[in-house]
């Protein structure tokens, strides 16, 4: 016979099944609570790398979404890949990492040596004995003053390129700019020593309207360290002379010229140097565009527009794109965080920053500040890989090699000590790294300056570290990619903004 369930029971039933559904569906969010909140962790203390990203390809991708250039905006490109203006015909050709490591390392023994106040020679390169020095005398009207090899910024060039104009009317260059450097200069006609190759046609003096020589005996002339002035009593041209750190140089007339950097921005009596005696790894490009501190640098003689303000965006690959922004464009739509931007009065024209820590897969390193503090930190567009003072890297290395313990190891490539063997290997995770700077601003490396492809199966770390502690550490590029690094230098700060081009 059939029992009826009496109401108490029925509700203790109920009461039992709801009771597990809600414990079962609690546990269930919080199970995916905990699992999201993981993930958000892992995300933060490494990458997923895709081995191709890193490969240098050879078509020009276009902009990534948000990334427009701006009319305003100089397009930016690396000078040796498929979207440089240096490339319009045939298939991009990028040197190899051995030689880009070769000038990196040319380039940061410059600056070490410039800092330390030291001179890497003593002699001209240019002019090594009396019958050389007569031959450029008579290719070079009022140079017979022999010219110091630590004149000017002896840096040595870049790597990525923009185009200007100049002249009137404009014809326009593609130049290397480069924050280590204060002269803007091009190749000259008639070249009445050597030029080396460019695609574009040399400029023309004559042809321009507004072209005009800067005497030797004028407070302008007295500007550069180089000036034959500043040397002994000159006729009439004032005369630069810049020296590279890989022995590239440029000789020539110091000059005034009207500078096109965009349909509205016209800068006439533009002072630069118009090339008469170039040579060196200057590739194609036309000439360098000098975004440094001193007072004949772009950003100084453009100041009353723009500000003493300008940033720019490197791209994370060789074959995309970024810019080179002035004035009230730098940073004006970036959530950029900053850092003091220091000066040294030895060596006014470097930008200076303050590192503060450096933190692996999440965990801060055991730094001391001192280590940071005795070398002192530059911010550099032209210096590729990222130099640390000794102790710095070493405890970087260690915990990266922690980190990748299980990925097999390859030998040392050049410079760069820390390798893997990917072979086999699409996808890899990688620790991230921070770089911490006065102010409390992080710099959360891209995961594309983290690892650099040596070979087809070959990475390594994109970090290396000074022979002395009292080198000066260096920012490079590798590692300032995708973001839009902000030089407000009338303000006296500097500010990264993430991911602001591809």
């Amino acid at each position: 016979m059939a029992t009826n369930s009496s109401p108490s029971s029925i509700f203790l039933l109920l009461s039992t099944v709801l009771c597990l559904v809600l414990i079962f569906g609690c546990s269930e969010k919080a199970e995916a609570y905990r699992f999201e909140e993981m993930t958000a962790n892992l995300q933060q203390q490494s990458h997923v790398v895709s081995l191709s990203s890193l490969m240098p390809a050879e078509v020009c991708s276009s902009p990534a979404q948000g990334s427009k250039i701006l009319s305003s905006q100089l397009r930016v490109a690396h000078k040796d890949g498929p979207c440089s203006p240096l490339k319009k015909e045939g298939k991009a050709k990028i040197p190899n990492l051995h030689q880009i490591l070769i000038d990196d390392q040319a380039r940061v023994k410059t600056i070490h040596s410039k800092i330390s106040n030291k001179d890497l020679v003593d002699q001209d390169p240019v002019a090594p004995d009396e019958q050389q020095k007569k031959k450029r005398k008579a290719r070079v009207a009022d140079s017979a003053a022999k010219l110091p090899i630590n004149s000017g910024q002896s840096l040595g060039t870049g790597n990525f390129v923009v185009t200007i104009g100049l002249g009137k009317p404009k014809q326009d260059f593609t130049v290397v700019f480069d924050t280590g450097s204060d002269l803007t200069w091009i190749q000259c006609q008639p070249c009445a020593g050597q030029c080396y190759s460019q695609q574009d046609p040399i400029f023309n003096p004559s042809a321009s309207s507004t072209y005009s020589n800067i005497s030797c005996n004028s407070a302008t002339c007295a500007q550069l360290q180089s000036a034959t002035g500043n040397i002994r009593p000159c006729s009439t041209t004032c005369i630069y002379q810049i020296v590279y750190g890989d022995n590239s140089y440029s000789v020539g007339y110091f000059a005034t010229e009207t500078l096109t950097l965009s349909s509205s921005d016209v800068f006439p009596k533009f002072e630069f140097g118009c090339g008469q005696n170039n040579q060196g790894l200057f590739g194609s490009a036309d000439g360098l565009l000098g975004l440094g501190r001193d007072q004949i640098s772009t950003v100084s003689q453009t100041s009353q527009k723009y500000g003493k303000r300008f940033s720019y965006c490197l791209p994370s690959t060789t074959s995309s794109t970024g810019f080179l922004a002035f004035g009230s464009q730098a940073g004006a739509s970036s959530s950029a965080q900053y850092t003091p931007l220091l000066t040294d009065s030895n060596n006014p024209s470097f930008y200076f920053l303050t590192i503060t820590g450096i933190s692996v897969g999440g965990k801060s390193l055991s730094i001391a500040q001192s280590v940071f503090t005795t070398s002192g930190t530059i911010i550099d567009s032209g210096t590729v890989i990222t130099r640390l003072p000794p102790a710095a890297y070493s405890a970087l290395r260690s915990a990266f090699r922690q980190a990748m313990s299980k990925y097999p190891s390859a030998s040392a490539y050049s410079i760069l000590d820390t390798c893997y063997n990917l072979a086999g290997y699409s996808t890899i995770s990688v620790p991230t790294i921070v770089l911490s700077f006065g102010g409390g601003t992080n710099l959360n490396v891209d995961q594309s300056g983290i690892l650099v492809q040596a070979s087809s199966t070959q990475y390594c770390l994109a970090f290396a570290g000074n022979s002395a502690s009292t080198d000066v550490a260096i920012l490079g590029n590798k590692q300032q990619q995708t973001f839009e690094v902000v030089y407000n230098v009338a303000g006296g700060k500097l500010g990264f903004g993430a991911q602001t081009c591809s």
